[in-house]
């Protein structure tokens, strides 16, 4: 199984790489990252590559297409989006991981006078990806996390009453980022599986950036990862 896992910036690439590296290797032996057209870099760590592919769910669809275009033969069977990310108190307090049940578009759709209507209820597409059920309940087992949908969000959310209309959209909401979707729309054209994995950072709520603890949570990314290596290097895919 060869698996494609995507990330917004390079904070979190090198997480992700440190978890799948195990023990530090020696710098003689740690290969450098490849240059895809378009800028992209992607570090190889066995089967799994890791791509930088930048911020929001537009970056890291084109990013995600991009790597799956280019990729050699045989292809990955498998993408996740992984990062740091909000997360929705008390279920998923700060320095916790986060995976998804379901990969939801959170602000994509319309605002009405009867309330906000996702592209599917407005006959546009589609609002939510589903992660292999199995495998995310697998993930999460592995390492800890909280099994719950994650929201993609185009803006972060930062006051208390985009947090209550969010809680009230989406009641069992554990976390919230800005690419999951994008990564998601873009391993559905390819007709492949996705997973999300999240490390919560700060509570979703007022912006209160003196409380984020991002250090904190890109350690729980590796952490999360050094017990996921195995998880998806094991994985079938599909039935």
């Amino acid at each position: 199984m060869r698996a494609l896992i995507v990330t917004a910036v390079t904070a979190e690439a090198d997480s992700v790489v440190r978890g799948l590296s195990g023990p530090a290797p020696h710098p003689d032996h740690t290969p450098e990252p490849r240059t895809l057209p378009g800028g992209y870099l992607i570090h190889r760590r066995g089967a799994f590559d890791v791509l930088v592919a930048g911020v929001g769910p537009a970056a890291a669809a084109a990013g995600t297409a991009t790597a799956l275009a280019l990729a050699a033969t045989p292809g990955y069977g498998l993408v996740v989006s992984a990062g740091i990310g909000g997360g929705f108190a008390p279920a998923a307090p700060i320095g916790s991981l986060v995976v998804a049940d379901a990969i939801v578009a959170a602000d994509l759709g319309a605002e009405t006078p009867q309330g906000f209507l996702t592209v599917t209820e407005l006959g546009f597409g589609r609002s939510v990806h589903l992660p292999p059920a199995e495998l995310a309940a697998r993930a999460a087992e592995a390492t800890g996390a909280l099994l719950a949908p994650v929201l993609t969000v185009s803006t972060v959310t930062g006051t208390a009453a985009r947090t209550t209309a969010l809680a009230a959209r989406h009641p069992l909401a554990g976390a919230e980022a800005m690419e999951g979707f994008g990564v998601a729309e873009a391993a559905a054209a390819h007709g492949l599986p996705v997973l999300e994995v999240r490390a919560v950072s700060n509570a979703v709520g007022p912006r209160d950036r003196d409380a984020w603890r991002i250090g904190e949570a890109l350690t729980a990314l590796a952490d999360g990862f050094r017990a996921l290596g195995p998880v998806l290097a094991s994985w079938g895919g599909p039935s």
